[in-house]
């Protein structure tokens, strides 16, 4: 009888922790989505979107850690949008790989703090090499990313949802979905066609479909 008393007690106690899990999951994902519907779309927007519009050669992303596979990914899917792009590693920018830079590329630099000592470094790297403009990306404004950008996005401060408040989860969702707006704005603006896309995308399920 006492044994299957402390057995109820103990499921008792799981679905406790089981509740507290969801919760928590639900808390998480609420902080996210609150992150990205706060974003504040304004005229520095679309002043990006018209040097992506107008830019001649590639657009560039950088960006490091959690911000740099923001960067990356956007620079695919630049790419697959009509927006020639290239990712550019700033721990490799200062050992010449910034040479890819031309006079007619547009800098995308994304950094949450505004500081990252390499960031910083490869967006002076490119303007000594005269790219034609610079798109910052950052939660301050007050940042050396925002004094040296030409056009400057800011996603604000975003509260992390982590249990320490450092994790990058919250601003990193939020500059995902910026970086996608500019991708996705800047494809509509051009009059991309599922025939552009599919001259692009050869592979996969996607390339198969754009061919249907």
């Amino acid at each position: 009888m006492i044994t299957a008393q402390i057995s109820r007690e103990r499921k008792l106690d799981i679905n406790k922790v089981k509740i507290t899990m969801i919760e928590e999951a639900k808390k998480i994902l609420k902080a996210e989505a609150e992150a990205i519907l706060n974003l504040e779309i304004d005229q520095n927007f679309e002043l990006a979107i018209k040097e992506i519009l107008n830019c001649k050669g590639k657009l560039i992303t950088t960006g490091l850690g959690k911000a740099g596979y923001i960067a990356r990914k956007a620079a695919s899917t630049f790419s697959t949008t009509g927006s020639p792009s290239i990712y550019l590693h700033p721990a490799d920018s200062s050992h010449g790989d910034v040479g890819v830079i031309s006079s007619e590329d547009v800098l995308l630099a994304i950094s949450n703090s505004g500081g990252t000592r390499e960031v910083i470094e490869t967006v002076l790297f490119c303007k000594s090499l005269g790219v034609k403009s610079v798109i910052g990306i950052t939660g301050n404004t007050k940042s050396k990313l925002a004094e040296l950008s030409d056009t400057l996005i800011s996603i604000g401060k975003i509260k992390e949802p982590c249990p320490l408040g450092m994790t990058p989860s919250a601003s990193a969702s939020a500059m995902l979905a910026l970086c996608d707006c500019l991708a996705l704005v800047a494809m509509k603006e051009r009059g991309f066609s599922k025939e552009d896309f599919a001259k692009r995308h050869h592979g996969g399920y996607l390339g198969e479909k754009s061919r249907n």
